[in-house]
C-alpha cells in the first residue's frame, strides 16, 4: 500500500477536525459561509472523473489554514474529493517531506492523491498573490531584535486575519491557485 494512502487513512475527517478546533473555528466557518464557488462545471466534472482525495497538513492555530481550508472544502464537496486532516505537529515525518523552500514547515499543505494512493498534486501553503500580500505586510516590520517587533508583528497578523476573513478577492485567488494546480493532476 502506498505510504500516502496510509496517511490518508490515518487522517481525521474535515468535520471531526473542525469540531476539535480550539482556535480559528469561527473564522474558518465565516470564510466557508462567505465563499461561493464560481460556475466552473467543466472543471468540476473533470475533477470528479479523476477520483482524487486530499491529505491536508494543518493545525488549528494557523491563519493560512483557517483561510484556505474552507475554500478547499467547498471545492471538495462540489467534486467528490474526500479530505482528511493530518495535524502537522504530531506528524513531522510527513510534514518534512513537504517543506516550503526546503526548510519551512509552513501549512497548510494539500496533498492530492489518486485512487491508488499516489501523489497527484501538491498545493500550499499560500496562493502566489496571497504570498505577495503577506510579503508586503511583513516588509514594514522592524528587525526581530527591535523592542517594538512583537507589537508590530501582532498588528500585521491582525490585518492579515481581517483580510483573510473578509476579502472575497483573496478567497478567489486561493480558488484560482487551487484550480491551476488541479488542472494538471
Amino acid at each position: 500500500m502506498p505510504a500516502l494512502q496510509q496517511w490518508f487513512e490515518k487522517g481525521m475527517t474535515a468535520q471531526a477536525y473542525i469540531e476539535s478546533m480550539k482556535v480559528h473555528k469561527e473564522n474558518l466557518k465565516k470564510v466557508y459561509d462567505g465563499f461561493s464557488l464560481p460556475s466552473d462545471k467543466e472543471f468540476f466534472q473533470g475533477l470528479k472523473e479523476k477520483g482524487l482525495r486530499v491529505i491536508v497538513l494543518t493545525e488549528d492555530w494557523c491563519g493560512d489554514a483557517m483561510a484556505n481550508i474552507p475554500i478547499l472544502l467547498k471545492l471538495a464537496k462540489e467534486t467528490g474529493i474526500e479530505a482528511r486532516m493530518v495535524l502537522r505537529d504530531s506528524n513531522l515525518e510527513l510534514m518534512d517531506q513537504y517543506l516550503t523552500n526546503g526548510t519551512a514547515r509552513s501549512i497548510p499543505i494539500f496533498i492530492f492523491i489518486d485512487r491508488e494512493g499516489n501523489e497527484a498534486a501538491v498545493w500550499g501553503p499560500r496562493a502566489q498573490k496571497v504570498q505577495q500580500l503577506v510579503d508586503e505586510l511583513r516588509a514594514d516590520l522592524p528587525s526581530k531584535e527591535d523592542a517594538s517587533f512583537e507589537e508590530k508583528q501582532k498588528e500585521v497578523f491582525g490585518r492579515m486575519m481581517k483580510i483573510y476573513t473578509e476579502d472575497e478577492q483573496i478567497w478567489n485567488e486561493v480558488y484560482s491557485s487551487l484550480k491551476e494546480t488541479l488542472k494538471n493532476a
